[in-house]
Formats: structure tokens, C-alpha cells, sequence
């Protein structure tokens, strides 16, 4: 009755007794999202038996790639052993693993990518409804990820930050329109007419959050025309608003995106994940990526003497176990 898990990766590993899962607490380290899995499966009412865990993992961790997510799907489905349930409510537990018990109060996209995935498409979420649709990615461009190899410490508090200061601009909001009951349920043309109501900080807040979910319609549609110039707009787009107005990028990571779209094939550029470090993601015409990942890492060994991986990230079938 026992769970023993074992990192590859790290070389650690980490037991604890199934029956006393319900009454597990944190360690503050990557056990903790195995664990998390556990106990949101035993308060669902699944059975668990011991099992032995090995796991290794080709997601680069603290990158904005997901890396905590692919683990808790990997781990929920593994102490399923075949065992039915439907892919968005999976998603929804591992994210209340991740928020209730490693205590980050995450959003449910990287839980639901990993397992609604399909090739060569990108997934538009609605947050909402809990639903999702395909977009089609042009085949004439490639999606690559530069990792700049860093992360700073500011991450986890600021996403909490961030939270409470959309929260704050929709309770102002909330006072003249009872309706909203998130920022999704504003447009940013009325944004102006809160400005009074609004303090500076949540209200730059909210005029990230409502262009760029207006980005993610635009960037769909353009998808749809395989028009890859308006695309790499609205990545760019994207990035200032993360770096102006949401303020969560860095100077590595706006110094990758500066050189990125300096170069020939680049389409556009932005941070990905949580930021303060982590990855750029990057459009880039498909015959000029080995040219790209060549000077986009020179150009940054020159500037801070870090060698940043590049990889190329193909669109692929969401998580299910193997048989």
C-alpha cells in the first residue's frame, strides 16, 4: 500500500503510504505534484493501490513549458491503470491538485493541452465553458521555443499578484456593470469608460487581459487565412502587452525577442508561461529554423555568455495511456 515515485531526471525518489494520501502535506518539491494527483483521485473516490512510479521527462523544467502540468497528467493517468474518465474532467483535477495542494492558483490550459492535443493544431480553450475547438496551423511555419535559462524569483508571487489585481479590476467594474463577472466579459474599448473607477495597476491588468483575448480571435482567423504575416503581429502584440502592461517578462527574455525578430524567417516572437525567464515562442518560416536556432543562440552567448536551448515543437496527440 505504498507509492513509491522515482525521478530519472533528478535522481530522487519519495514515498508515501495510499491509505494516509487524504492526509498528505507538502514537501515544496516536484513529489509534490504526484502527490497532489494521489489525494485529488482518493477524494474522487477512486481506489489506489501501491505502485511503483518511474518518471522521465524530456520537458525542460522551470521553462514556461508546462513541465508541472505533463507530470500530473502523466501521474493521473498511471494511478488510473486504464481505468475511464473524461479527458476535460482529468484536466480540471489536475488542476485542483496543482491549486489546492502545491498551492499555485493556476488557470486549466496547460492541464488541458496535454491531454485535448492534436497534430498540427494549436487548441483554442474557452475558459468558461470548459470547451475547446482545433485550429489548424499553417504548414509553411514552424512553432520553436528558446529557453533562456533563467528564472527569477519574482514568478510565483507575481502570478498571485496578478490574480488578485484582475480580481480588484473587476469588483470596480462590477460597480457601475453588475453583469461582468470576469474580464473575458469586457471589451477593451469599454475598458476607457471604467478608467476613473480602476487604479493603475489593475487597470493596466485589465487592458492586457482584454486585447489579448481579442488577439487569440484574431490570431484564429489569420490561422484560418494562413495569413503568417497578421499572426506574427499579434505575437508580437502579445509580447508588449505581457511586457508593458501585464509586466511579467524580463530583460532576457525581451532581449530573445528583440533578436528574434531582427532575423530573416521570424514572424514574430513573445514570451510563454508564467514569465520572469523561462521560453520565447517563436513563428518562423519552416526552411529557415536551423538558421534561426543558429543566431538566435550566438546572439545570446554573446550577450549574457548562457547557452539557451532551441526546440522545435510539433503539435502532437494529447496524453492516454500506452498499450
Amino acid at each position: 500500500r505504498m507509492l513509491r515515485v522515482y525521478s530519472a531526471n533528478l535522481d530522487q525518489g519519495h514515498e508515501f503510504s495510499v491509505p494516509h494520501v487524504l492526509d498528505a502535506r507538502t514537501r515544496g518539491d516536484w513529489t509534490d505534484y504526484v502527490v497532489g494527483v494521489a489525494q485529488q483521485l482518493a477524494r474522487r473516490g477512486y481506489t489506489l493501490d501501491g505502485i511503483n512510479l518511474v518518471i522521465h521527462s524530456t520537458v525542460p523544467v522551470g521553462s514556461g513549458l508546462s513541465s508541472s502540468a505533463a507530470i500530473e497528467v502523466a501521474t493521473a493517468l498511471a494511478l488510473l491503470a486504464g481505468r475511464s474518465i473524461d479527458k476535460t474532467e482529468l484536466a480540471s483535477l489536475c488542476q485542483t491538485a496543482e491549486r489546492e495542494f502545491v498551492g499555485m492558483p493556476c488557470g486549466i490550459m496547460d492541464q488541458y493541452v496535454c491531454l485535448h492535443g492534436a497534430p498540427g493544431a494549436a487548441v483554442r480553450i474557452d475558459c468558461r465553458s470548459v470547451t475547446h475547438e482545433l485550429v489548424r496551423l499553417p504548414e509553411q511555419v514552424s512553432v520553436i521555443a528558446v529557453n533562456s535559462m533563467v528564472k527569477h524569483e519574482l514568478s510565483g508571487s507575481a502570478y498571485r499578484d496578478r490574480v488578485r489585481e484582475c480580481t480588484e479590476a473587476v469588483a470596480a467594474i462590477r460597480q457601475r456593470r453588475p453583469d461582468v463577472q470576469s474580464l473575458r466579459d469586457v471589451r477593451s474599448a469599454e475598458l476607457g469608460q471604467f478608467r476613473r473607477a480602476i487604479p493603475e495597476i489593475p487597470w493596466r491588468r485589465a487592458r492586457h487581459v482584454t486585447t489579448e483575448n481579442e488577439r487569440v480571435e484574431q490570431f484564429r482567423a489569420a490561422s484560418d487565412r494562413l495569413d503568417l504575416v497578421l499572426m506574427g503581429k499579434l505575437f508580437i502584440a502579445s509580447h508588449r502587452s505581457l511586457q508593458h502592461d501585464y509586466q511579467v517578462s524580463c530583460p532576457e527574455l525581451d532581449f530573445l525577442v528583440d533578436t528574434a525578430l531582427a532575423l530573416d524567417g521570424v514572424y514574430g516572437a513573445r514570451m510563454t508561461g508564467g514569465g520572469f525567464g523561462g521560453c520565447t515562442v517563436n513563428l518562423v518560416r519552416t526552411d529557415a529554423v536551423d538558421t534561426f536556432a543558429e543566431r538566435i543562440r550566438a546572439e545570446y552567448r554573446r550577450k549574457y555568455a548562457i547557452e539557451a536551448p532551441v526546440y522545435r515543437c510539433i503539435p502532437a496527440a494529447g496524453a492516454c495511456e500506452l498499450t
